[in-house]
């Protein structure tokens, strides 16, 4: 690892001043500490936003889950608000990693990093999210661009994250054994205005499925997305699974979901 300079910083003012191209923030560290020491990624400054009080903590209205950022993923799973708001949720954070990701790990730095198997992505695209930062409002269909990618820019924080509470939902995933990534993940929910199915692992983004998401909002059954066709063009291929295998799992966890909403 490549010698950098530390910053802990009081409040998102600060942390933003501080901001540059060759500059992280630093919350859980899951991602952005394993790769500076594998040589992935290289920083002149780590900006440490963990102690900002303003990003951390859970809050629950009729209508909405607002959680924020620096909030531990170990946190949101044993939330008795959201298992009772969104309990899709609250077993999609129990599921992440091990119990050492799950109390280091936050839900911003998942969100930020958009990993392209991880299961937060879906969340925020199957519960019609708003990410809020420092500057602005951002829906989340709009909030994650391609692998790793997102709308963020430089010096922008996330500071919440807003879920609506759906009428029924359901996460379902098929797990890669060693790091509990999602080989495939489905997150299935049902609004008063529509449904969203978010699929994860399967390509380079989460994304929202919208040919399942049309013939459930038809006929809300798992036997209704026998008829559907997931095709596998661009989708991820692997040591894991081929393109072919993703795409099938596509429908087989997007039943499972929608069985147990």
């Amino acid at each position: 690892m490549k010698t950098f300079n530390y910053h802990s910083a009081k409040d998102v003012k600060e942390a933003s001043k501080l901001a540059s191209s060759s500059s992280a923030f630093l919350a859980g560290g899951m991602t952005t500490i394993p790769s500076m020491k594998l040589g992935l990624a290289t920083y002149k400054n780590i900006i440490d936003i963990k102690g900002i009080k303003k990003l951390s903590g859970i809050k629950v209205s009729g209508k909405a889950v607002t959680i924020g950022a620096t909030t531990k993923h170990a946190e949101v799973a044993n939330s008795k608000e959201i298992k009772k708001a969104i309990p899709s949720l609250a077993a999609l954070a129990e599921g992440i990693g091990d119990p050492q990701v799950r109390n280091r790990g936050t839900i911003g730095g998942s969100i930020a990093n958009n990993d392209p198997a991880a299961d937060y992505p879906s969340a925020c695209i199957a519960l019609n999210a708003v990410i809020h930062t420092n500057s602005r409002k951002i829906d989340a269909e709009k909030f994650f661009k391609g692998m790793f990618e997102t709308v963020l820019k430089s010096g922008e924080i996330i500071e919440a994250i807003e879920f609506q509470v759906p009428q029924k939902s359901n996460y379902q995933k098929f797990p890669n054994p060693a790091s509990r990534y999602a080989i495939v993940g489905v997150y299935v929910a049902k609004h008063k205005n529509g449904i969203n199915v978010a699929v994860t692992g399967a390509k380079s983004c989460v994304y929202n499925d919208k040919d399942l998401a049309k013939t459930l909002s038809s006929n809300f059954s798992a036997a209704s997305i026998n008829n559907v066709r997931v095709s596998s063009s661009g989708m991820n291929s692997d040591i894991h699974a081929s393109a072919e295998y993703r795409a099938n799992m596509v429908k087989v966890f997007a039943k499972k979901a929608v069985e147990a909403c």
